[in-house]
């Protein structure tokens, strides 16, 4: 959900890199004493434009969420901090994703944003025996 100036909101509800005005999860991880903003993707990685767009549109919104200061007038208390992103995405981004992934990555180091890119694990791994009927 949008705020009424159009910058993303903290919802816990409705998100994905589909709805690139929500901040899926926003937190501070107090191990790395790192702001963390995370965004999921739960839908295998097509080959669409579209979907290249909307990976683009959410690390806008929450880039520009940590550098235009919204993040420090409502969390003052994070002032300071050392950023992360992270993608969290339950399929292995395709080579058009991950190309884009290297961009955005090397374009928010420059800001001092940090960005990681995790895929969820689904079963045990290559040789797997124990789901087998």
């Amino acid at each position: 959900m949008n705020s009424s100036n159009g910058k993303p909101v903290t919802e816990p509800a409705r998100g994905g890199v589909e709805q690139a005005g929500v901040i899926d999860l926003f937190a501070h991880d107090q191990k790395t004493d790192e702001v963390v903003l995370a965004m999921h993707e739960p839908r295998e990685w097509d080959d669409s434009d579209d979907r290249l767009h909307q990976l683009q549109e959410k690390f806008n919104a929450y880039v520009s969420f940590l550098l235009d200061g919204e993040m420090i007038a409502a969390h003052p208390e994070l002032a300071g901090k050392p950023t992360r992103i992270e993608l969290r995405c339950d399929f292995m981004p395709n080579e058009r994703a991950l190309a884009l992934l290297n961009l955005i990555h090397d374009q928010i180091e420059l800001q001092e944003i940090k960005m990681e890119v995790i895929v969820a694990e689904r079963g045990c791994g290559d040789g797997c025996s124990c789901h087998e009927s």
